[in-house]
């Protein structure tokens, strides 16, 4: 099992800032992507942004220019770093990891593992 846990949501003022951090444990796992998804009440679960080993970056339309995100490998944890925070920013962000567990030495099946999310509320 790959667990993922967020941090760093809270409340902000229109225009401020938050950083996001992910940090993946469990057993044995190899983590190819890790990325970031975000949901509203009564909406799908949408990306926000992804990364991959290398290092390459996809942001959704909406948060370019504003969010970056960022990949330490070695300690297998994702970062979004989210600028000039607007309302409809408003959700609750996931983070995901595309993984494999790792169990006698061989790499099985990959699949995606989520988080158990962390509010963050964009608010005057």
């Amino acid at each position: 099992q790959v667990q993922l846990v967020e941090s760093g949501g809270g409340l902000v003022q229109p225009g401020g800032s938050l950083t996001l951090s992910c940090a993946a444990s469990g057993g044995l796992f190899s983590i190819y992507t890790m990325a970031w998804y975000r949901q509203v009440p009564g909406q799908q679960r949408a990306l926000v942004a992804n990364i991959d080993n290398g290092g390459k970056a996809n942001y959704v339309d909406s948060v370019k220019g504003r969010f970056t995100i960022s990949r330490d490998i070695g300690k297998h944890m994702v970062f979004l770093q989210m600028n000039d925070l607007k309302p409809d920013d408003t959700a609750v962000y996931y983070c995901n990891a595309w993984a494999s567990l790792v169990k006698g030495g061989q790499a099985q099946s990959p699949g995606h593992y989520w988080g158990q999310g962390t509010q963050v509320t964009v608010s005057s």
